[in-house]
């Protein structure tokens, strides 16, 4: 059986961690999904799964077991002595152990006085001053049941039902090409949430300066447009907008309902003579006329 971590075990990994993502550069990546106020929740009078939240969204109850939105924690056993609400001698659960309700995920917090100060602040599911709203249906947390992720590529929220099929096409660049939006040039950069790309030359600019550094070795800059870290072309599956006409617009079924002769030239093809009717074209669709005199 392994060993148990100490609580100050577990401090001491956290702040290895902390100061790994501030030695690397990417503080602000935070997996949302590991916080307590966006985790799964199953409703125990209606059963059905949903975000942890103060009240479920299908049948409005509240839930017997509830979970801090900050420390995650379902029963209050008073160890470390900052509880505002005093339970001497007693395990403080459910509503006893509530001291508010945050207005961004929705959810519960106990009544610790280290939770009620530092949940505000810190909790994932807040966007500046605002609730966070999904990017493809621009619903908030109080809006749907479901939790919230941010997408890999642009980094924009999405909601859980609109996250595979937002990043299924995301990595798709707005325009026919992958050329540079300022010259002809094949563009080596590119900006993951405008969709747009830039050459060696184009992609520095006032705004992204020189390049910066990574402790890896290389450069990175930043778009002209959002600020947003842009990405090696090379390093990326980006693929381009494709404009379909005719025949390369029509589907597998609509293929299939075409004769033969739409796509193999017969003999004699091309040859008008009076009194024929024209050869059928397109989806199905004939045109009767005899030849003109």
């Amino acid at each position: 059986m392994p060993k148990k971590k100490t609580p100050q075990a577990k401090k001491a990994a956290k702040q290895r961690e902390r100061v790994k993502a501030i030695q690397n550069g990417n503080l602000h990546e935070v997996n949302v999904g590991k916080f307590p106020c966006n985790t799964d929740m199953i409703c125990c009078h209606c059963d059905k799964r949903q975000k942890n939240r103060a009240f479920c969204y299908f049948c409005g109850s509240v839930q017997k077991l509830i979970m801090c939105a900050q420390c995650g924690k379902t029963k209050c056993m008073q160890q470390t002595g900052d509880c505002l609400v005093k339970h001497v001698g007693t395990n403080a659960t459910g509503m006893a152990m509530v001291g508010a309700i945050c207005d961004f995920c929705e959810a519960f917090i106990c009544h610790s006085r280290k939770c009620l100060q530092s949940h505000a602040c810190a909790c994932a599911l807040r966007d500046a001053e605002e609730v966070v709203e999904c990017v493809e249906c621009g619903r908030n947390v109080w809006a749907q049941g479901g939790r919230f992720f941010r997408c890999a590529t642009c980094d924009k929220w999405l909601c859980e039902d609109d996250q595979f099929e937002h990043q299924a096409s995301c990595q798709r660049l707005e325009a026919d090409s992958f050329k540079c939006l300022s010259c002809a040039r094949l563009g080596q950069w590119s900006c993951l949430r405008c969709k747009i790309a830039f050459c060696d030359t184009h992609v520095k600019s006032a705004r992204s300066g020189l390049g910066q550094k990574k402790k890896g070795g290389g450069e990175t800059y930043m778009c002209k447009r959002c600020g947003f870290e842009m990405k090696e072309t090379k390093a990326l599956s980006m693929s381009v907008k494709k404009h379909e006409f005719g025949g390369a617009g029509r589907t597998v079924a609509q293929r299939a309902l075409l004769p033969e002769s739409a796509f193999t030239p017969g003999e004699g093809q091309g040859e008008e003579e009076e009194g024929e009717d024209w050869e059928p074209f397109g989806a199905g669709f004939m045109i009767e006329g005899e030849r003109e005199e």
